[in-house]
């Protein structure tokens, strides 16, 4: 019932920074939780970072910490994806989702956006 539209991908230079953006169909509950995911070439999917909608509560994978942002605004219901620092290992393609539990675990989402892909060049 829920569409989830990502963009803000490319192309990016070791070292740089994108910013991704979520847009989802309907406006979020405040209850909601949105998670960033993300897909390397060849590998599993895995959590990158999630908060709750009315604010607060971020959490990051290891990977994340320090370099990636979460964030939502409620005027335009947008989520977003700030990068920075960005290795080749970030390269994947990275799709966001909302679910109704706090939790890491991509089984608990119940949408899922087609993802945007990120290329980190050497």
């Amino acid at each position: 019932q829920v569409q989830l539209a990502e963009s803000g991908g490319g192309s990016v230079q070791v070292g740089g920074s994108l910013r991704l953006s979520c847009a989802p169909s309907k406006r979020p509950f405040s209850s909601s939780v949105y998670g960033w995911f993300r897909q390397p070439p060849g590998k599993e999917r895995e959590f990158v970072a999630l908060t709750r909608w009315r604010g607060g509560s971020e959490f990051y994978a290891d990977f994340a910490k320090g370099r990636f942002t979460i964030s939502r605004d409620n005027p335009t219901n947008m989520l977003y994806l700030q990068m920075n620092d960005l290795t080749a290992e970030d390269t994947a393609v990275y799709v966001c989702a909302v679910g109704c539990q706090y939790t890491s675990d991509q089984r608990a989402y119940d949408y899922w956006g087609q993802g945007t892909q990120v290329t980190v060049a050497s």
